[in-house]
């Protein structure tokens, strides 16, 4: 039976998405904004930091933004209006498009040190979300890949992001590392990174868009630096080794799931 919260929850997620889309366009620089990259001072150029992704590695948004807005579109279908787990979704989604717009804003606005708490929180959403989609089943293909596979790439390369977003913001601040070489942090930072892919991987037990968003941006961290400042060999080899045993840990859970 439909109500009038599910025409709410409907229009939320919309507008939520119209918000975000035109904040993707203003972090472009194609409608008149500074591109992410050169915003802040260059702060999250991909050059900044170790731990910085190649250009290119920010591609994976075109899909993440498609499959958020066709989920837009879809979840104000009649049949997706009373259902049960897009009930639960809408908010979390909604919240998580909102979030990404005001990240977006606290960039262009030179507010480097609000962007932290913006993306931690954007994470936190799409953790919760994530843990809805864990607990619920597709009713549909159509589902599965606008729900399941939309969200799982957007929590992994914001996994990514947050880690690289933090470094940007502690290196702009001027942050010594208490000593420790650049190197060294990478390493760590890296090497965390990768253990949250294992954890993804096994909570979710070998979804694979999560594992390929995570391993997209981690194999992007190594191309960075091995071709281009800062140069750090020992953190592309630490990130090539965790994209590795995600991958791995992903295959095996994948291969033993239908057993299960």
């Amino acid at each position: 039976m439909t109500t009038s919260r599910d025409l709410l929850r409907q229009s939320a997620v919309l507008i939520s998405a119209i918000l975000a889309l035109v904040g993707s366009f203003i972090g472009s620089g194609a409608a008149g904004g500074t591109p992410i990259q050169n915003a802040s001072g260059g702060a999250l150029a991909a050059d900044a930091t170790p731990i910085a992704p190649g250009g290119p590695a920010f591609a994976i948004w075109t899909p993440i933004y498609a499959g958020l807005v066709l989920y837009a579109i879809w979840q104000f279908l009649p049949k997706q209006k009373a259902d049960a787990r897009q009930r639960r979704l809408g908010y979390p989604i909604a919240a998580s498009l909102l979030l990404n717009a005001a990240w977006i804003l606290s960039v262009q606005f030179d507010l480097l040190w609000l962007s932290v708490p913006v993306i931690v929180l954007l994470l936190a959403v799409l953790v919760w979300a994530f843990l809805i989609i864990l607990r619920t089943r597709p009713r549909t293909l159509v589902e599965t890949v606008l729900v399941d596979g939309t969200m799982g790439l957007y929590l992994g390369w914001v996994c990514v992001a947050t880690a690289a977003n933090i470094t940007a913001v502690l290196v702009a601040a001027g942050f010594d590392g208490f000593g420790l070489a650049a190197d060294a942090w990478g390493v760590v930072v890296i090497a965390v990174a990768g253990i949250v892919g294992v954890l993804l991987a096994v909570a979710g037990h070998g979804r694979l868009t999560p594992t390929l968003a995570l391993c997209w941006g981690l194999a992007w961290v190594a191309f960075a630096r091995l071709t281009g400042d800062p140069l750090s060999t020992p953190t592309a080899i630490t990130a090539i080794v965790a994209v590795v045993v995600v991958v791995a840990v992903t295959v095996v859970l994948r291969i033993r799931a239908p057993r299960r």
